[in-house]
């Protein structure tokens, strides 16, 4: 039987109340989910068992379901069954890329919405990531920044190397959906930066440069050394967009 009330009464997430049948399954199946205390990847009931236990049409389960999908809430294998989705934040990417080109005649009005909500959330965080890091070492983000310095060198740009270096760099925080959040808006960040011309070498030298200052403020616990390595991290980008 699918829940919609916790033993204490009364259970919900929406702030309105479904209005149809398709709405009253999806709230259902999000209730039966968080009461049952599910997690990504763990199986939910078939198709058939949701029109019996919800009471609805099987158009209005397939129809919740689609949603749920799209959501990455629900997740279909075909052949095995639906299970719990990896709720990640794919669906406010594909959104927020999809919106930053939907400005006709300025084409970099969404990229700098991003990269400005990129930079407050880098400075934001900057004490509880010095706190994270400071006396702390690791070889792999080490690594990382090497390998930027390096292709730096070269001409080349790092952008694997940079997204690993930001959820490494966020990964011991207690609250993981900084990383979460920055990690969804970096990839919006490098799907969009095609809009822009090829980097500056010297440019791409002062990014390196700059994730170096990031860890090396980071370990010593010096947040406005951090938060000054941040600001230059992102200058060359704003340059290009019109802001710097």
């Amino acid at each position: 039987m699918i829940p919609t009330k916790t033993p204490g009464g009364a259970y919900t997430v929406l702030t309105h109340a479904p209005t149809t049948q398709a709405d009253t399954a999806i709230q259902a199946i999000k209730d039966y989910i968080l009461t049952s205390h599910l997690q990504p990847g763990d199986f939910l009931p078939t198709e058939s068992q949701l029109c019996t236990d919800l009471g609805v049409s099987r158009s209005s389960v397939r129809e919740a379901v689609r949603t749920l999908v799209a959501l990455d809430i629900v997740e279909v294998r075909h052949g095995y069954g639906m299970f719990v989705g990896d709720v990640s934040m794919r669906p406010m990417v594909e959104s927020l890329v999809f919106r930053g080109l939907l400005h006709p005649g300025d084409d970099y009005r969404g990229l700098r919405d991003i990269v400005e909500v990129r930079l407050t959330l880098d400075l934001a965080i900057a004490e509880r990531v010095t706190q994270a890091w400071k006396g702390r070492q690791d070889q792999a983000l080490e690594s990382l920044v090497t390998q930027m310095e390096d292709r730096a060198a070269a001409g080349h740009t790092f952008v694997e190397q940079d997204r690993a270096f930001h959820n490494q760099l966020l990964s011991p925080l207690e609250n993981h959906l900084f990383r979460h959040l920055s990690d969804a808006f970096w990839t919006v960040h490098t799907l969009t930066i095609p809009l822009l011309d090829a980097p500056h070498p010297a440019d791409i030298i002062t990014t390196a440069r700059a994730h170096r200052a990031m860890l090396d403020a980071a370990r010593s616990g010096d947040v406005k050394a951090y938060r000054s390595a941040v600001v230059e991290h992102f200058e060359p980008l704003q340059r290009a967009l019109g802001e710097g």
